[in-house]
């Protein structure tokens, strides 16, 4: 049981603490309550854009990176469709450095027309790169729109086209700026060689100031349930066809969120798991088959991707996948299969708990979903999934009409 430290400015910043004696080092996370699904439809990949915009100076410090550097850490962010994050993992004695950076970029960043260029030129890169310029690299350009109509999950966190990012205007960011990076809208963990009371002390000395915001109630349009099979063909550069099929399940904190993640390790998780051992190796119809969720706040997707071999049409693809994917809405699984899936589950956790940087990543997270001491309790929701959960999800989200199916082809 993880012991997790907890304190709300009155500000509205919510801090977490775990200390660590093991380890020299500290990890700083800080986690943003704000994604893709918060843009405006017509001005998409701000989220996204910001990640790259808040190393770009902030209001009293013109360079992020190079304090870091010079006091031995290391940083970085990422940003996906529910959240943005930002991380640093340095000496603890040097704990102040990641403080006063974080804080002052919370705090304002330095909104010139320079950085907002230089940035928008990254992300334009960026899109072109890998998006555009890669193999397949613009599936997720065509299968969220196709699988959602309505919520903000069928754009990218890249964002819809790049045209948003270019025709972004300095208003338009200084407003997305005050209106999701607050402290009352942020979660800060720091985990690692300091203290309780000297870590809390030192977040009052540089948070304390900064002011809360009037942060919107988040309103977002539910989607419909799906009622009918969609399907896309696009033909492209790409060295061999591939087939891309997206389900329909449930969100993160859903009960049966657990029985999802199980079924995609039952599926693909291994060499030895039903779709690479079937497909792969037995029948050799593909050359590689993967499940995975998308794990999202909101109800997600259970995305099943494919190539065939030489000589197996799409068509073919597509059934050969269903007919597996019925076979854990016919059939129980047996105990041992599930134990090891479960297993392989916990030994991930176990594993991701030796990094303070994951811990503190972690704790934002769990904190962000209801409570940071959650964290103590996700295995015991993966060890209660029984095979009968297993049958009756897959009859949930398995169906055709749930189903929305992109066919990638090479050129001929």
């Amino acid at each position: 049981m993880q012991k997790i430290n907890k304190k709300i400015l009155n500000n509205g910043l919510i801090v977490l603490h775990q200390y660590d004696d093991s380890t020299s080092m500290v990890a700083v996370n800080t986690v943003y309550d704000v994604g893709a699904r918060d843009e405006d439809p017509e001005m998409t990949g701000f989220a996204h854009l910001f990640e790259h915009l808040m190393f770009g100076g902030s209001e009293n410090i013109p360079s992020f990176d190079a304090p870091v550097q010079q006091v031995g850490g290391e940083n970085n962010a990422f940003t996906n469709n529910d959240i943005t994050n930002y991380y640093i993992s340095l000496p603890a004695n040097n704990i102040e450095t990641a403080l006063w950076l974080e804080s002052d970029r919370m705090l304002k960043l330095a909104f010139t027309p320079k950085s907002l260029e230089v940035q928008q030129q990254v992300v334009i890169e960026e899109f072109n790169q890998r998006y555009l310029n890669q193999p397949y690299g613009d599936v997720w350009l065509i299968l969220r729109p196709l699988a959602y109509n309505e919520h903000p999950y069928k754009w990218a966190t890249i964002g819809k086209n790049i045209e948003h990012i270019e025709n972004a205007k300095l208003s338009d960011v200084e407003a997305f700026f005050y209106k999701h990076y607050a402290p009352n809208n942020a979660i800060l963990s720091i985990v690692g060689n300091i203290s309780e009371n000297d870590a809390f002390n030192l977040v009052e000395k540089w948070y304390g100031d900064i002011p809360s915001r009037d942060i919107a109630k988040r309103n977002l349009p539910v989607e419909p349930k799906q009622t009918e099979r969609r399907f896309m063909e696009v033909t492209r550069d790409v060295p061999s066809d591939a087939i891309y099929m997206a389900f329909h399940m449930c969100g993160r904190l859903d009960k049966d969120y657990q029985s999802c993640d199980l079924i995609s390790d039952i599926l693909s998780n291994g060499r030895s798991a039903r779709l690479p051992q079937r497909l792969v190796k037995e029948t050799q119809k593909f050359s590689e088959v993967n499940a995975y969720i998308s794990g999202d706040r909101d109800p997600g997707l259970f995305i099943v991707t494919g190539k065939p071999n030489s000589g197996v049409e799409l068509d073919e693809a597509e059934r050969l996948i269903m007919n597996e994917l019925k076979s854990l809405t016919t059939e129980t699984v047996d105990e041992k299969e599930l134990l090891k899936v479960k297993n392989k589950v916990e030994s991930g956790f176990v594993y991701a708990d030796t990094s303070i940087l994951n811990r503190a990543m972690n704790f934002g997270l769990y904190q962000l979903l209801g409570d940071a001491h959650n964290v103590n309790h996700e295995m015991d929701k993966y060890a209660a999934v029984t095979p009968d959960d297993i049958k009756r999800v897959a009859k949930e989200v398995f169906t055709e009409d749930n189903c929305s199916v992109l066919y990638y082809r090479k050129n001929s």
